[in-house]
């Protein structure tokens, strides 16, 4: 299982437009497969800065299985434009 971490940061005053392009688009990602758990967060210090934290099978699950297909497409058409910035994207894997 490995974890991808998007920190995301929305344009200021266009935070609430973005929460519900993300929630009019996020099945669109629940369904890929590979897909173990999806949730995006709020900053509260900062109400401009997202963390969506996604639960995969592996690398190859995020990015085939999603990145290469035509849904990714449609996930950044409806929440690309609330972005300040590009989203920083990593994975990470448990330490036991």
């Amino acid at each position: 299982m490995v974890l991808e971490v998007a920190e995301i940061k929305v344009t200021p005053g266009q935070e609430d437009a973005f929460k519900k392009a993300y929630r009019s688009v996020r099945e669109v990602v629940r369904v890929s497969p590979g897909l173990r758990s999806m949730r995006m967060t709020q900053g509260v210090e900062n109400p401009s800065r997202f963390v969506l934290l996604i639960e995969w099978d592996s690398v190859e699950a995020h990015e085939q299985g999603f990145r290469e297909t035509d849904r990714f497409p449609k996930w950044r058409e409806a929440i690309g434009p609330f972005f300040a910035e590009p989203p920083f994207v990593e994975h990470f894997a448990d330490v036991d």
